[in-house]
């Protein structure tokens, strides 16, 4: 692989962003020595915080005086999968069409990282009054399970950024709230039989479907009674069962099901209260009919991801400078697809806002693109953050 160029434009490192195929199934290490070195040839030096098998790395990097808090710009550097998809060119080549840039990444949301680093050359030629942070992390499309080993790091140091913008795509607006979200499978344990005598087994299809409808009837109870947030496209919390496996035959009495279900939750809703709910009624409706015909059975609850709920007051400092960056001010709004920004708040008491370009309704599909104009609007952006930063204490 060549080294970085000096000077990349935003659409160059995009370019070279893309190239590497950062699954959240494979290792991202190609691209995070990518960045190290392009920072290197400015004499930046990044830390690289890994994964427990040495496979896949965040990138932690401060630009400024190391002895203030400053601003976090925040990405993931993995992507999902194209398998399944159909593209109109290959999803890790970037291709214009349009005036619209197209790769698998480029929204979601590598246009960020590249704009982010674009700025490099312009914050090491100059003073700073306050830094900046770079914050790249993995595996956050499967939980934002790789940014809580850089925040156990970041919990040690001796200062800390003061806020932080995460570069998911939001079309250039500012969002201060986003839902939280957690993940559960439940593995329902029955007896198996003779389908000719269902009333000596314990079916556990059956009982996981009572335990999916008592789901579902929590779901429709936040849909009547809330609470609400008018702010999200969704404004109450939502359940749904997502994933639903059992039995081998139809003269067999199932006894086994596992089921997946996941919660996204408005951040005052609390996600354990509504855990121990479908637990309790599992354990205190349906075991005791399941127990009268066998000892032998139960549900085994096993959470498989979950991150929080992210909620900034229009009022923190990090709302009106995020704002300030832009060319138009479109106000604040919130979104329903989750970020990292509730880990750095709740963990690390870091202020965070959620503005990047591209459209979430073009991540996560075939022809994902960032357009031109969202990428130059970025670019903006960041030109305005030096000024920010290079003439006053902000």
């Amino acid at each position: 692989m060549t080294q970085p160029k000096p000077n990349m434009s935003s659409r160059e490192l995009l370019e070279r962003l893309v190239s590497f195929d950062t699954t959240s199934a494979l290792s991202n290490l190609a691209l995070i020595h990518f960045i190290q070195d392009y920072l290197a040839q400015y004499g930046v030096e990044s830390q690289c915080i890994s994964d427990e098998t040495g496979g896949k790395a965040n990138l932690y990097a401060t630009i400024g005086p190391q002895d203030k808090g400053g601003v976090m710009l925040s990405g993931h550097t993995d992507v999902v999968p194209v398998k399944g998809q159909t593209w109109s060119s290959d999803p890790f080549t970037l291709t214009e069409r349009d005036d619209r840039l197209y790769a698998r990444g480029s929204c979601d949301m590598k246009g960020f990282i590249a704009s982010a680093l674009a700025i490099v050359p312009q914050l090491t030629s100059q003073t700073l009054h306050t830094p900046v942070n770079f914050a790249f992390s993995y595996d956050e499309e499967v939980g934002c399970l790789g940014v809580r080993r850089m925040i156990d790091v970041m919990e040690g140091l001796p200062v800390r950024p003061a806020m932080a913008i995460i570069g998911e795509p939001t079309s250039m607006k500012v969002m201060i709230g986003h839902k939280g979200k957690r993940s559960v499978r439940v593995t329902v344990t029955g007896q198996s039989g003779h389908s000719a005598y269902p009333t000596e087994a314990v079916n556990a299809i059956e009982y996981a479907a009572e335990l999916v409808a008592e789901i579902r009837r929590i779901h429709a109870e936040f849909k009547v009674n809330g609470p609400f947030d008018d702010d999200y496209r969704v404004p109450h919390s939502t359940l749904h069962v997502g994933v639903f496996n059992g039995g081998t035959a139809l003269n067999i009495v199932p006894n086994q099901c596992v089921f997946d279900f996941e919660i996204r939750h408005l951040p005052q809703d609390d996600p354990e209260a509504l855990l121990q709910r479908i637990q309790g009624y599992a354990e205190q409706q349906l075991l005791p009919q399941m127990k009268a015909v066998s000892e032998k059975v139960g549900f085994e609850f096993t959470t498989l991801s979950g991150y929080p709920g992210l909620y900034t007051s229009p009022d923190e400092v990090v709302v009106a400078f995020a704002r300030g960056l832009l060319s138009e001010d479109t106000g604040v709004s919130k979104i329903s697809f989750g970020t990292e920004g509730g880990l750095f708040s709740e963990r690390l008491g870091i202020p965070a806002v959620v503005c990047g370009p591209g459209s979430i309704q073009q991540a996560h599909k075939a022809d994902e693109y960032v357009s031109l104009e969202q990428l130059a609007a970025c670019d903006a952006m960041m030109g305005r953050l030096v000024e920010r930063l290079v003439s006053s204490g902000d």
